[in-house]
């Protein structure tokens, strides 16, 4: 079969725009025409037909285009009734005329819409000279760079050489691609020319080369941001990563320098451009990774106490089989260790020649000493993280052995273990920091009389327990056995006890003491009572371990106790699949280090949360998730697949797990029989209530019709995720990354309706006043403090819409620059310059600073266009500036409401009992109150985001603008006069966050 040829150049796209193809042609009236477009020869003109018009009007002149914008993102495309069913990537607009009149245009695909856009971008940049990428076609860097690889390897200096030397060139230039690939192209282009050789010329090689190795999506990047050149220079690359990667403090020294690693031929390294070959290297770095680098190393604080992290755990840590019949292995520590686990389990048992063993009781016949057990740990214990080690004992030992077993520790482990006792004074756990390098024995614990040598505790045997309990002569009772002193003194801050009721431990149990729960009974409990084990979680570690009723060690879904704030959920490290991928992404961030920080929501000592959330979480913003899957790269035939040959057909599934509010699941069209650049191009939106808590798992399947088969996963928390273009780094069914095979995606994360930044965060929504939702404080039932709420009621208003007006203006400026929502404020800036700069490159107004404000003045008569984007960009302004300047006196207001509730926090149940509230009414009332403390300190918190936020765009605007010759260009003086401005809303800034500290 010949091989598909793709676009590499702007030469591709013009001979296809040339042939022609199907549009559809949008209408304001919401009426949608089929209709053949194609581009005149001379390439002056773009035609269509049918047309009731002659032919000499149902053209466009391509000299009249003054924009071309790819998605839907004209005021057509936007009230047109049918728009919900057009593709966003398969929408463009040609805005032509002195009133910037739109052209509406859908494609059968994104491909195609690409292909029209590049290749009109090119023309309209190039409308003095089109014919240039004719002449130059064969003189680009890249051809330049080819014909010097090729000549280096002619040997011979004949200008041609053999196939075989040719193939393996171009391997060594691109390990990825079959070698039956290279060759049938080289066959598709001799029979071209009519001619059979084994022999390849040097216009033959350059021509596989660019057809083989050119990705068509990365080829339409390139030149969008290279603003239609074929190459990128120092400052398109700056300008991409600010505007579109998110980076900030990037310098044109630090561009040059990622040219100079990237960049494939000696002359773009030393005049400093990019072309498509070193581009997409750079893209395929790890440098343009999705995972936020900062996450790979500690990153949160570590201060807190240790219930309020989530903890890396195993189950049947000395397993590498399932657990009805797999042997006891000492690999099965090493690896849970490496992977940064942070909590293992030891089932001791009574072993021959008095030394305790390690065995699985449904497989005795191996087991291991306990002593190369704790020798293992004790080597590989801080190898992935200094963070402490928690040993959960099984000890079914007699007391002979469990002697043995302590005197083995003590040597072994020395001053790791960590031994001091709790102080009562205390009512929370140390935290990971003071407890780092220290091993922490989990077990039963003997009362504290030291006389007391030896006595009965309950067995700690969770499967057998779980047994008994399932059979019918369970009474209710728990097995026994003797506990030495020893042993017990080696448990400190995680003795282990039986879980009663919540009212009984939130009144009677020690912060050291901790409970484990089968992952039956802590279903129930999470569906029965989620607030309560949320507030549980808030003191004391909770333990959830695996069913009994899993013989094959299949894994629970850790989220569902995740979300009940449960620390410690124990998996099945030796077992694969989708919920040990959940696992093992989530406890990727935080440098691996096996501890995560809980969200402030479960943290803080008053605050409503519940695991069973179906909308809004109070005091936390909503942000939507923009996810467009471009590509995928060398996608692997699935393990065990043989019906299809060599074939797959790859889809993508994107999963968003996290509290029930937030799952929901979203797939790609599948794209037939192409396994090496398959492009899908379609983009997806979720709205994401708790981002502190979500996860993304992208999955790559085969369409098969016998049953979708697995190609790769990669799973990755919310706020790990990196904006921009980027390529995911897919891992195997068993979690092993496979080596070039990546999916090519870009990232947005903004608020519910759209309006935002690229970058990490955004806040509000995009609603008119009529429809906007404000958080509604809860009434008590007690007067004193129903009457102090109700004074936050106005604050809370008036920051809800200070928030929204200022993202709604942003989103304005954006829809009349032709942007989507996701767009930056940089790039809507260098749209908005464009626009206000005339023809012979001077511009139509100029930045006035106003109080430290960047405001733009016109230097005379502006057309009506120009004049309402000016109106959008004041309204930004103003509602930014209104923001900044009311923002502290707002929040100062919030959070004197909030300090006066909780006077009244230890208070609440005497209050209430004094009122006659008891029972359901009186938990009602706590709930109210600690929902209406989650909502102002999450509304004060995100005003006082909003406000960083604000500055921050008052910078970039003022930077923009002087960047994009938005400023009187003649005195140096007023380059200096902007210049003092800025550091003036910085020094404002910092003096007021040093005057609150």
């Amino acid at each position: 079969m010949p091989s598909e040829k793709k676009i590499s150049s702007a030469s591709d796209c013009i001979s296809f725009m040339q042939a022609g193809c199907e549009l559809k042609k949008v209408r304001p009236n919401s009426r949608i025409y089929n209709r053949f477009f194609t581009l005149d020869t001379d390439l002056q003109a773009l035609r269509w037909e049918p047309s009731k018009k002659d032919l000499e009007k149902a053209k466009l002149d391509i000299s009249a285009i003054k924009e071309i914008r790819l998605g839907k993102n004209t005021e057509t495309f936007r009230n047109n009734g049918l728009a919900d069913q057009i593709c966003e990537d398969c929408a463009f607009s040609i805005l032509h005329g002195e009133n910037y009149e739109s052209l509406d245009l859908v494609a059968n695909s994104a491909d195609v819409a690409n292909i029209w856009v590049s290749g009109l971008r090119y023309l309209v940049s190039r409308s003095k000279q089109p014919l240039d990428f004719m002449e130059d076609n064969q003189n680009t860097p890249r051809f330049m760079w080819l014909k010097t690889v090729f000549e280096a390897a002619d040997v011979d200096g004949n200008g041609i050489m053999l196939e075989d030397t040719c193939v393996e060139l171009i391997k060594q230039l691109n390990p990825t691609l079959k070698e039956s690939k290279i060759r049938l192209k080289f066959k598709e282009i001799q029979k071209s020319k009519e001619k059979l050789t084994t022999r390849v010329t040097e216009e033959e090689f350059c021509e596989a080369f660019c057809e083989l190795c050119t990705r068509p999506e990365v080829y339409f990047l390139l030149v969008q941001i290279s603003k239609n050149k074929e190459y990128l220079d120092a400052n398109d690359l700056m300008l991409f990563l600010e505007a579109e990667q998110g980076v900030t403090h990037i310098t044109e020294d630090m561009c040059l320098d990622i040219i100079r690693r990237y960049e494939l031929s000696e002359e773009g390294r030393q005049k400093g451009f990019l072309a498509i070959d070193g581009f997409t290297q750079y893209l395929l770095s790890t440098e343009c990774d999705i995972f936020d680098p900062e996450q790979k190393k500690v990153a949160q604080d570590m201060t807190q106490p240790l219930s309020h992290y989530y903890i890396n755990a195993s189950h049947n840590t000395y397993l590498i089989e399932d657990q009805f019949r797999g042997p006891a292995d000492i690999n099965g520590y090493v690896r849970a260790l490496k992977m940064g686990c942070r909590s293992i389990e030891l089932d001791v048992s009574d072993g021959s020649d008095n030394e305790p063993i390690l065995c699985n009781r449904n497989n005795v016949t191996t087991h291991l000493s306990f002593r190369s057990v704790i020798e293992v740990i004790n080597k590989f214990a801080f190898v992935a993280s200094e963070y402490p080690l928690i040993l959960c004992l099984g000890n079914h030992c007699s007391l002979p052995q469990q002697k043995i077993m302590v005197q083995q520790m003590k040597k072994v482990f020395g001053d790791k273990l960590y031994t001091e006792a709790p102080l009562p004074s205390e009512t929370y756990l140390p935290s990971p920091e003071k407890l780092k390098r220290m091993i922490i024995v989990k077990g039963k614990k003997l009362p504290s009389d030291p006389d007391i040598l030896e006595g009965e505790v309950t067995d700690e045997d969770e499967e057998a327990e779980m047994s008994r309990r399932l059979s019918v002569d369970y009474n209710g009772e728990q097995k026994q056995i003797l506990l030495c002193r020893e042993l017990s003194d080696l448990v400190s801050i995680c003795k282990s006890v039986q879980y009663r009721d919540f009212e009984l431990s939130m009144k009677s149990q020690n912060y050291w003491e901790m409970c484990s729960f089968s992952e039956t009974e802590a279903s129930r409990i999470a569906n029965e009572y989620p607030e309560d084990f949320v507030n549980y979680n808030k003191r004391f570690l909770s333990r959830i371990y695996p069913s009994a009723m899993r013989i094959d060690s299949s894994n629970l879904n850790p989220q569902d106790f995740w979300n009940c704030g449960c620390q410690i959920v124990a998996m099945n490290f030796q077992t694969p699949g989708p919920m040990m991928d959940l696992h093992t992404g989530w406890f990727l961030q935080n440098g691996g280090c096996g501890y995560v920080l809980r969200p402030s929501i479960m943290r803080d000592e008053v605050s409503y949360f519940s695991a069973n959330t179906k909308g809004i979480v109070p005091g936390v913003s909503p942000l939507v998730l923009h996810i467009k899957i471009i590509s995928g790269q060398n996608f692997p035939k699935p393990k065990g697949a043989c019906a299809k040959g060599d074939v797959i057909d790859p889809y993508v599934c994107i999963e968003i797990h996290g509290i029930p509010a937030d799952c929901s699941e979203q797939r790609t069209k599948t794209v037939q029989q192409n396994s090496d650049n398959p492009i899908f191009d379609e983009t997806f939106e979720f709205q994401v209530n708790l981002p502190e808590l979500a996860m993304i798992r992208f999955v790559v399947l085969d369409d098969d019709y016998i049953g979708d088969e697995f190609i790769g996963q990669y799973t990755i928390p919310f706020e790990c995720l990196q904006p921009g273009y980027r390529h995911v780094p897919l891992r195997s069914f068993v979690g092993d990354i496979m080596e070039h095979v990546t999916l090519f995606v870009h990232i947005a994360i903004t608020n519910r309706s759209g309006g935002g930044k690229a970058q990490k965060r955004s806040l509000s929504v995009r609603m008119g006043k009529k429809v906007r939702e404000y958080t509604m404080l809860r009434n008590i039932g007690l007067k004193t403090i129903d009457d102090i709420f109700k004074i936050a009621v106005h604050p809370l208003r008036e920051a809800i819409d200070m928030r929204e007006n200022m993202q709604n203006a942003i989103v304005s400026i954006k829809e009349l620059c032709g942007l989507p929502p996701i767009a930056s404020l940089k790039q809507c800036l260098l749209t908005l310059s464009s626009r206000l700069i005339t023809s012979d490159n001077t511009p139509s107004v100029s930045l006035v600073m106003k109080d430290n404000f960047p405001y733009l003045e016109p230097l005379g008569a502006i057309p009506d266009v120009q004049k309402k984007m000016l109106a959008a960009y004041d309204l930004m302004i103003q509602e930014s500036r209104f923001l900044i300047e009311m923002a502290d006196t707002v929040q100062e207001k919030i959070v004197q409401c909030q300090k006066a509730g909780m006077e009244f926090h230890e208070e609440l149940h005497n209050l209430g009992a004094k009122e006659g509230l008891k029972g359901r009414k009186l938990n009602k009332a706590t709930e109210s109150f600690a929902w209406n403390i989650t909502v102002l300190k999450g509304q004060g918190d995100l005003l006082k985001t909003a406000k960083n936020e604000a500055v921050e765009n008052m910078k970039q605007i003022q930077l923009a603008c002087l960047s994009c010759g938005l400023s009187k260009a003649p005195s140096s003086g007023a380059e200096a006069k902007s210049k003092r401005s800025l550091e003036a809303i910085e020094e404002k800034e910092s003096s007021e966050e040093n005057g609150k500290l």
